[in-house]
């Protein structure tokens, strides 16, 4: 049976402690964008990593896009450098939180979402609306929730550890060869 998983996407939160000009870094920096009558925060693209990024005024930043806690950090580092630009300089170390990690993979076995729905806990599955089962894994330490598809193709998130993700995963793949019994 192969099974494998992998970090497609990291979500953080920072606080960089320091106000940021905002209308001052969307006039300054090209690759931002910044219409505070819809949305309160600025969005930077970083190239490499491919990340993105929302800054709010008050320092706080959200971090998407980044498959390892070493792209998270270097695209925290390029948003100061880029403060830097413009006159602001952050002297802390910036801590990171991690919010969400979503991961996609497979199980290496076919699965019936039919038998499933009917079998496991805590599923959602409606085939009219979406192929993939929803399944919320609820475990004393682990909190996951997990799309599966029939081809036994799976995407998790909700995790906040690279560990935790694989954690989930084996327990998906116990409560899976629990239900074929």
């Amino acid at each position: 049976m192969k099974r494998d998983i992998r970090v497609v996407n990291i979500v953080v939160s920072t606080s960089l402690q320091h106000d940021i000009p905002l209308e001052k870094m969307a006039a300054t920096l090209s690759n931002t964008e910044y219409n505070p009558e819809q949305f309160p925060g600025l969005v930077i693209r970083i190239k490499e990593p491919k990340t993105s990024a929302l800054i709010f005024s008050s320092g706080k930043v959200v971090c998407t896009g980044a498959r390892s806690m070493d792209k998270v950090n270097e695209s925290i580092r390029k948003i100061i450098k880029s403060l830097e630009k413009i006159g602001i300089k952050i002297k802390i170390k910036p801590e990171v939180k991690i919010q969400n990690i979503v991961a996609s993979g497979t199980v290496g076995m076919d699965l019936n979402l039919n038998v499933l729905t009917m079998k496991l806990r805590n599923t959602e599955y409606e085939p009219e609306q979406f192929p993939g089962l929803v399944y919320k894994l609820i475990d004393n330490n682990i909190k996951a929730t997990f799309l599966l598809f029939s081809n036994g193709k799976v995407v998790c998130t909700g995790t906040k550890s690279e560990k935790e993700v694989h954690i989930a995963l084996e327990k998906l793949i116990a409560n899976l060869k629990k239900v074929k019994k």
